[in-house]
This record gives structure tokens, C-alpha cells and sequence, in this order.
């Protein structure tokens, strides 16, 4: 160890994602992983175990290594599941396969997106396959509700199946610039509570920047049908408005991704994992681990600091190794994930902890010498693991898809990437993260706890404990966070790292909340004449707020707030185990012109208080029993989960039913799901957990109302289709069948 800290802290945020996030427990929670360093052995050994005969003490001894000084810091996925048996993936992310434009065909790729979920990766869809409002579905007599509205399943079975574990579900959803629906697009997450557990991000061609800066006309279209046609400057100043006031969408400059793409003979790409850091093409994975550059410093904060780049050197030919293992061990949730992989054995080496070795050295952020010596250490890497991964090859093959219009046969297609890193590099003493500035050099952060109360941590930078602990005078030139950068300053340093890496880098460029709009815009501008594959900024808003807050934090509250847990927290929660029997209510809903449904909540005590354990749904509507097993299922798990399930009932509520709704004990209830939702509000109330909702005096203004004679209107999907004169005709878009 060439530091005087200890690197993880008794009691320290670091030792608390290490023990929630990473520990191996059984079922149980009885510990196996007795101390950090039995966490590292598990892994490294798992790793080896790709290996043949003594090569894998040898190497199990060298992975064990790396990890256990902090310099090489794995995945999370990889440092929770290798060694553990469990049914689990080693990538943290995949991108999914293209979307079919069918019911059938959207139905499995969400099917598939749920099982790749279940075993803990975060998923990528492209979603500009699918046809835009309005077109026509030939067979149906119908018309499209848009590719933008099918997200929305998408996010409905994240929230769902992640809120029973102790990760917060992680999606990316893309758009090609020239979709019909890309006004839809970029506006989509300004509607308060839609596609939460979404990042969305437009994909940009040259085209399209070069229709923008002569001022000229772009078509949308699909399948060749011109749908829209509007002005490219008007597009992209809708793109940027919406991104200076609610920090979405990104942008991908997706024809600079496919043409700097090694494989671009044989993959076409359209798509990244929910970071950014990996452009993938259909079923790729994230197979990522880092290289922590804030261990490799000698003598930090003296005159004679240095990086060592010799075991630098060292570090990215052992990654590619263990990365490349990592491939054969792991297992996938679905065959077509283990086929690319295997067949191309794509890998994501990255650096966390630049900020932190830069300060070390006395080097500040926006220096000159921090952009030469942050493009020095990535020319090293990719040099030393490209020689790594065609010694690889000599041993063990190159990856089978490989042809010499690839360059010299080596064992995996790509080697770099640059992950955000924010939970390792937590876990690692709590060093910088990624390539990002320090954001604060002392702040608090508030952590979830399994009974669904809040926790605040102290946190201190690494550097800082580093510095204090030298006794070497404070050079506050050296002392940069976040926000004393420029958005220039930020992209120098990515553009830096960007000329050496194959794949991409997740970094967010902080912008001030007062920067202009216009100086906001050029921003952009500046990121793509860099050269930069993507372009991701945040500007704090009234409407948005910060990620983080260097603030005091404020007082806990007496109990869980039941709004979505911020992107600091870190959740920490087990599911409740049930009892032989317990006792609940049966609830009766009556929809307009249907059946019955009826609606079992079953209640558990915990700590004196009766809270939901479990819902049933029965009915007699045949139509309706598989979705409602799937949901009873679904809310099932969130109440077990513990902690506040107030959400839920936002969730359900906000469903609006393209048949309508209808009047119920004096409310105005948009769809049976909304119906539900009133139920669970009603019992949580009688159990004192939530207020009551009070009746709505009016309908919502142009929620539909379904009648009993009406039928769903093919075209605008509200029940309002009124049989008038021999005729079929929609009251709400006038659409006749005559």
C-alpha cells in the first residue's frame, strides 16, 4: 500500500457498500465473506478458475492482488456475484436486441428485457424500429399509439421488478433524429413520474448537425414515408431546451460511434448501455472493470510525486486477462447475450480516481499538464492492452468473428471504456470517480436502510484523507471540484481520453444554473467538433435541482418520504419473509361494463405496525387475469420489500385506460389499474401509513368516460365510439367507419 490511510474506514460509507452491495451472505444474512479481503480471494479465485492447470493459483494470486491493494477495481456486478453460485450476471448492462414493430414482437423484447433484469443487469433499447402515432396497423383496423408510448412498458416492468431487490433499476431508451416521433421524444420525461427509471438519449447523425448549420429542412420519416417535415435548427433548439431545463435527453453522435467502431464491417450500432460509457450493438454486454490511478501515485503531494507507470502497464495487461475470464465464467441471462459475447469477447477497461491522482500530484483539473498526462495514461493502456490481448490470442485464440480487415488478430474486439464508476470508487475509500473532477471534497450522504429509514454518512475524499494525513503544506491551486469548471474545461479533459479509447466514456460535463442558454447550446457544439461520441450536461434548475448538495443535509425525517429515492442514495433493502397465515381485507371494484374484480390485501405487523404484505386479484374476465396475475405478483414484491410502498399508488393511479374510465364511490377513476391503486390508498390509510384520498368533485379535464354502448376508437384509442344513424363514429376525434 503506498498510501498512510486506511482505505476503507470502520464505520465509513465504504465499509457500508461493501457490506450491503458486495458481501457474500447467505439467504439468511449470515456473512461468508467474513472480511473485505475474503470478498476479493472469492472473486479472484472464481476468475482463475478459467484457467488451465497451475495458471490458476497463479493468476487467482495475481487478480487477488491488484484488487486487494485497490488498484484494480471490478464491476459491481463482478465483485457481487463470481465465487457465489448464484443464478446471477457478471456484466452490469446489456443493450438489447431490435425491437420487432409487432404487439407480438414487443411483448418478447419486453419479456427479454425483464428476464435480463431479474439477474441484475441494466438494459439499452433502441426504440426507433418501432412505428410512429398514428401509422396505420394494417390487419387491425387500427392506428399506432407510437414508439414513445411502448417505453412506457418498459419502465413499468423496471420499477417493478427492481424494487424487490436492492438495486434501482437502470434503462436507456434511444431515438433516431429523423423518427416521427422525436418531438414526443425529447419531452417525454418533463411529464412529472414518466419513464423514471429511464435515460434517454437522441441519436445524431452528420446529417442532421450538418442540416443544422445551414439552416435547412429535415424530414421525418419511416419506412421511407415522409411523416413531418421541420426546420433541423428547430429540432436541435428543441433538443437543447429540454436538456437546459430538465438535463435530458443526451445526445449520441451515432454515425462518429459506428464509424470509429472496429467491428463496423460486421455490427451496426444504435444503442448504449443506461451510462453511455459502451455503444453496443443488439444483445452486447458490459463487461467492465477499472484501473485506480489514485493508488498508483509515489510520494503524493511532495515535490518528487509521481505516477507509476510501469505498473500502470502492468495493471492493463492483467485486466484484459481477468476481463477476458470474466467472458467465460460468467454466466447470461438470455443465449443470444452468451453468442455475442463469446463471439466477439468484448471488454470495457476504464480509470477511476483521476481527479484524486492529479491533485496528488500537484496538478490541477484544468491545467495544460493534466490534459497531456491524462491522454499520456490512456495512450498506455491502450497500447499495453492491445499487446496484451494479441498474446492473449496466440494462447487462447482471437475472438471468432475476427478478419484481418480488423488489424492484427487479437483475443477481444474492445478494450476500453471509461465507466462512471460511482459505487467502486465509493468502495474504493471514496476516490474520485471515472475521469469526473472531485464533486466536493467533504460532504454528507444519505443511505436507505432495510426497515426504510435514512442513514447519513460523513464522507471525505480520498485525496483529502491523503493530504491531511502527509502533513505536506495545501497547495490550493490544486484544490478543483466540480463546479469550479468550465463546460470547455470538462471537455478538454474527455476529449483527451477519448482519442485512446474504442468504446465510449460516461462523463457529465456541470454546467452553472446561470450559464445562458446560448453559451449552454455551444456547448455542444464544442463536443462535437472535439470529437466526442456523446454529450451528456447538467444543469442545476428550479425544476430539476442538483444531484448532489454540498448543504448541511437536513434533519431525517420521522419516516420514509414516499417520493423515488434520489441518485445518492444507495438502497439497502431484503424482502420480508412470510408467515404461515395472515390476516387481510377483500375489496370489491366494479368497472364500467365489465366484471367484477375483487382485491385481497393481506397485512404483516413489524414493530407494532400493520403494514401490506401481499395482494391477490380475482375476477371473472378471462382477458384480464394474466396482466393481473403479473401485477398482484409485481406489488406483491414492493411490499415485501419493506420501507415505504406509497409510490405504488402514484404509479397505478396515473394509468389511463384508452377505453376510458369511469365514476366510482364519487371518484373519477381512469382505468381498473387506477382502480387499484385507490384500493391499496384506502387500505394504507386505514393502516395509518398514508392520507386518504378525498373524492374528485369533476373529471379530469379530456379524460375520457366510457359508456356503456361505446367501443374503442381504432385510431385515437378512447371509448368513445358511438353506433349514430347505421353508422360507428368517435366523439373525441370525429374518425368514422362509413
Amino acid at each position: 500500500m503506498k498510501h498512510s490511510v486506511e482505505i476503507i474506514e470502520p464505520g465509513s460509507l465504504s465499509e457500508f457498500i461493501w457490506d450491503e452491495k458486495y458481501r457474500f451472505k447467505s439467504a439468511d444474512g449470515t456473512p461468508i465473506d467474513l472480511t473485505v479481503n475474503d470478498t476479493f480471494l472469492r472473486v479472484a479465485h472464481a476468475i482463475a478458475d478459467a484457467e488451465d492447470g497451475f495458471a490458476k493459483q497463479e493468476f487467482a494470486h495475481a487478480f487477488h492482488e491488484a484488487m486487494s491493494r485497490f488498484e484494480f477495481l471490478p464491476a459491481g456486478r463482478i465483485l457481487a456475484g463470481a465465487g457465489t453460485g448464484r443464478d446471477v450476471t457478471l456484466s452490469n448492462c446489456f443493450v438489447m436486441g431490435d425491437i420487432p414493430d409487432s404487439l407480438d414482437g414487443i411483448m418478447h423484447a419486453v419479456g427479454e428485457g425483464a428476464a435480463t433484469m431479474k439477474q441484475g443487469g441494466g438494459i439499452g433499447m433502441n426504440f426507433s424500429t418501432l412505428r410512429p402515432r398514428g401509422a396505420t396497423v394494417k390487419g387491425v383496423d387500427s392506428f399506432s399509439s407510437g414508439a414513445v408510448s411502448f417505453m412506457d412498458l418498459w419502465n413499468s416492468m423496471c420499477g417493478t421488478i427492481m424494487s424487490a431487490g436492492s438495486r434501482r433499476g437502470a434503462m436507456m431508451g434511444t431515438l433516431h433524429c429523423s423518427h416521427p416521433d422525436i418531438e414526443e421524444f425529447i419531452a417525454a420525461k418533463q411529464a412529472a413520474g414518466r419513464l423514471t427509471n429511464f435515460n434517454v438519449s437522441v441519436l445524431v447523425t452528420d446529417a442532421f448537425m450538418s442540416a443544422v448549420d445551414y439552416d435547412e429542412n429535415w424530414d421525418l420519416v419511416f419506412n421511407g414515408q415522409v411523416y413531418k417535415t421541420v426546420r433541423a435548427r428547430d429540432l436541435w433548439k428543441k433538443i437543447l431546451r429540454a436538456t437546459y431545463d430538465y438535463a435530458e435527453p443526451g445526445v449520441i453522435f451515432i454515425d462518429r460511434v459506428n464509424m470509429k467502431n472496429p467491428l463496423r464491417d460486421i455490427e451496426s450500432i444504435s444503442c448504449t448501455n443506461p451510462c453511455g460509457e459502451l455503444p453496443l450493438p443488439p444483445y452486447g454486454a458490459c463487461v467492465l472493470g477499472s484501473i485506480n490511478l489514485a493508488m498508483l501515485v509515489d510520494r503524493p503531494f511532495r515535490h518528487d510525486a509521481s505516477l507509476d507507470f510501469s505498473r500502470l502497464q502492468g495493471l492493463a495487461a492483467l485486466a484484459v486477462r481477468f476481463l477476458d475470464n470474466v467472458i467465460t465464467v460468467s454466466k447470461f441471462p438470455l443465449e443470444a447475450q452468451r453468442l455475442e459475447a463469446d463471439n466477439k469477447r468484448r471488454i470495457g477497461i476504464g480509470v477511476t480516481g483521476l481527479a484524486d491522482a492529479l491533485i496528488m500530484l500537484g496538478i490541477p483539473y484544468n491545467n495544460p499538464d493534466a490534459e497531456h498526462l491524462t491522454s499520456q495514461i490512456m495512450r498506455d493502456i491502450e497500447f499495453y492492452s492491445r499487446e496484451a490481448s494479441i498474446a492473449l490470442a496466440d494462447e487462447k485464440g482471437p475472438y471468432p468473428l475476427w478478419n484481418e480487415s480488423h488489424g492484427p488478430h487479437r483475443r477481444n474486439s474492445h478494450l476500453m471504456s471509461i465507466a462512471p464508476t460511482g459505487t467502486i470508487s465509493c468502495f474504493a475509500g471514496n476516490v474520485s470517480s471515472g475521469i469526473e473532477p472531485v464533486f466536493d471534497f467533504e460532504y454528507s450522504r444519505r443511505v436507505l436502510l432495510p426497515d426504510g429509514s435514512y442513514k447519513t454518512v460523513k464522507c471525505q475524499d480520498y485525496a483529502k484523507r491523503v493530504w491531511e494525513a502527509s502533513g505536506v503544506d495545501k497547495k490550493p491551486e490544486v484544490w478543483i471540484s466540480a463546479t469550479d469548471l468550465t463546460p470547455t474545461e470538462h471537455i478538454t479533459i474527455t476529449a483527451a481520453a477519448q482519442k485512446h479509447i474504442d468504446s465510449a466514456i460516461s462523463k457529465t460535463i456541470n454546467c452553472d444554473p446561470d450559464i445562458s442558454f446560448n453559451d449552454f447550446a455551444e456547448v455542444y457544439n464544442t463536443a462535437f467538433k472535439s470529437g466526442m461520441k456523446g454529450c451528456t450536461t447538467y444543469r442545476p434548475s428550479s425544476v430539476r435541482g442538483a444531484v448532489l448538495i454540498k448543504d448541511e443535509p437536513k434533519p431525517e425525517p420521522e419516516k420514509p418520504e414516499p417520493t423515488q429515492a434520489p441518485s445518492n442514495v444507495v438502497h439497502l433493502s431484503q424482502p420480508l419473509a412470510r408467515p404461515d397465515v395472515l390476516r387481510g381485507s377483500t375489496y370489491k371494484i366494479k368497472p364500467a361494463g365489465g366484471h367484477a374484480v375483487y382485491v385481497t390485501i393481506n397485512d404483516i405487523e413489524i414493530n407494532g405496525q400493520m403494514r401490506p404484505f401481499e395482494i391477490f386479484f380475482a375476477t371473472k374476465a378471462v382477458e384480464c387475469q394474466a396482466w393481473m396475475t403479473a401485477l398482484s405478483r409485481m406489488i406483491s414484491a414492493v411490499f415485501r420489500k419493506g420501507g415505504d410502498v406509497s409510490f405504488a399508488i402514484e404509479e397505478l393511479t396515473s394509468v389511463y385506460d384508452p377505453q376510458g374510465g369511469h365514476w366510482q364511490n364519487g371518484k373519477y377513476v381512469p382505468s381498473t389499474a387506477a382502480a387499484i391503486g385507490h384500493v391499496i390508498n384506502d387500505h394504507l390509510a386505514a393502516l395509518g401509513m398514508v392520507d386518504r384520498d378525498e373524492p374528485q368533485e369533476k373529471v379530469p379535464e379530456d379524460a375520457p368516460v366510457v359508456r356503456s354502448d361505446a367501443k374503442v376508437c381504432p385510431k385515437c384509442h378512447h371509448g368513445a365510439m358511438i353506433r349514430r344513424d347505421g353508422c360507428w363514429g368517435c366523439d373525441t376525434c370525429s374518425y368514422s367507419k362509413c
